[in-house]
């Protein structure tokens, strides 16, 4: 089990919600989505963690939108921590980051890309924040093994290992959902990443996606047995900055979480 602020993390609990827009665009919709969010999981009484990026740093295109100037994407999420009392996480993509990350996320994310970039790893795990550690799509879920063990060096064991699809063919992403039990193998919380999962990479200069699948493998995993769910959500998907193809629709979530809610309470009788 993990603990982020008071919400406990594990395999064998209630799923927990990760949230939140693909990338802090401006403050208006990154605190209304935060602030729609919360209510919705608060309803149902499910555990909340808030995403967004302060900036993305592996856009396919050199002309794709990055992100905010950095000191105003953190200014917005120290916000959304300090309005609405939110455990935040969000990406770091190099040392330098962790310093000023660690001000205000609760959870320190290891984009899939740099999945086995020991110094990073090691770097997050000196933290001591927690870690959530997105399998790289080249690797196999036994491979996360060896990524945990890295930040178990430093003596920090506050991980997560999340699932986000694995490459099959050159466009194209498949989730094996035998993946999630190895996963749970290696002894940390094991959450899924439903919406990385529906991307059709660099289609055009840009990720495709196929938004309709979210619901069919979110379901799935929640029947496998998951920690936690990774959403990545927009009030309006289609005129998103970053992931526009592959991010759920605000207006959705309610009724996803709701059937997820069943799915996992039986899965975990």
């Amino acid at each position: 089990m993990v603990e982020v602020g008071k919400i406990k993390i594990g395999n064998e609990l209630p799923f927990i919600l990760i949230a939140g827009p693909c990338v802090v665009e401006n403050e208006s919709i990154t605190l209304s989505t935060a602030e729609q969010i919360k209510k919705i999981s608060d309803d149902l009484k499910i555990p909340f963690v808030f995403k967004s990026s302060y900036k993305k740093a592996n856009r396919t295109s050199i002309k794709s939108f990055s992100g905010l100037e950095l000191k105003d994407a953190i200014k917005i999420l120290h916000k959304v921590k300090e309005n609405f009392g939110l455990q935040i996480l969000t990406d770091i993509h190099t040392d330098h980051e962790i310093n000023f990350a660690s001000e205000f996320a609760d959870v320190l994310q290891i984009p899939a890309f740099l999945s086995r970039q020991t110094e990073l790893l090691i770097a997050a795990g000196n933290s001591g924040k927690v870690v959530n550690v997105k399998k790289g799509q080249f690797l196999a879920p036994e491979d996360m093994k060896h990524v945990s063990e890295k930040i178990e060096s430093t003596g920090n064991k506050k991980i997560l290992l999340t699932e986000r699809g694995t490459t099959f063919g050159y466009h194209n992403l498949v989730v094996d959902m035998r993946g999630l039990e190895t996963m749970k193998e290696i002894g940390y919380p094991v959450i899924m990443d439903a919406t990385h999962a529906v991307q059709i990479p660099s289609q055009g200069g840009v990720s495709g996606g196929e938004r309709k699948f979210i619901p069919i493998i979110a379901k799935a995993a929640a029947a496998v047995g998951i920690a936690g769910l990774f959403l990545e959500v927009h009030p309006e998907p289609e005129k998103a900055l970053s992931d526009a193809a592959s991010q759920l629709p605000l207006s959705s979530l309610r009724e996803l979480l709701m059937t997820i809610k069943e799915i996992d309470a039986i899965a975990k009788k």
